[in-house]
């Protein structure tokens, strides 16, 4: 199966931006961006734990 390099590259940018996102916000705000922060720097620890906790599929 062959796949584009969007494909391939899609996810990792979209969980750099969000880490980027999660950054700044904790560094510069406070109050609302805590939570913009915890959201975003925790969505790639969900990723993450998801696809390292899940089976593989029975054909592999």
């Amino acid at each position: 199966m062959i796949r584009t390099r969007t494909q391939i590259w899609a996810m990792p940018i979209l969980l750099a931006v969000l880490t980027t996102i999660g950054l700044v916000a904790a560094l510069l705000g406070d109050g609302a961006w805590d939570l913009v922060s915890a959201v975003t720097l925790g969505a790639p620890v969900a990723v993450g734990a998801w696809f390292s906790l899940r089976r593989a599929p029975a054909g592999r």
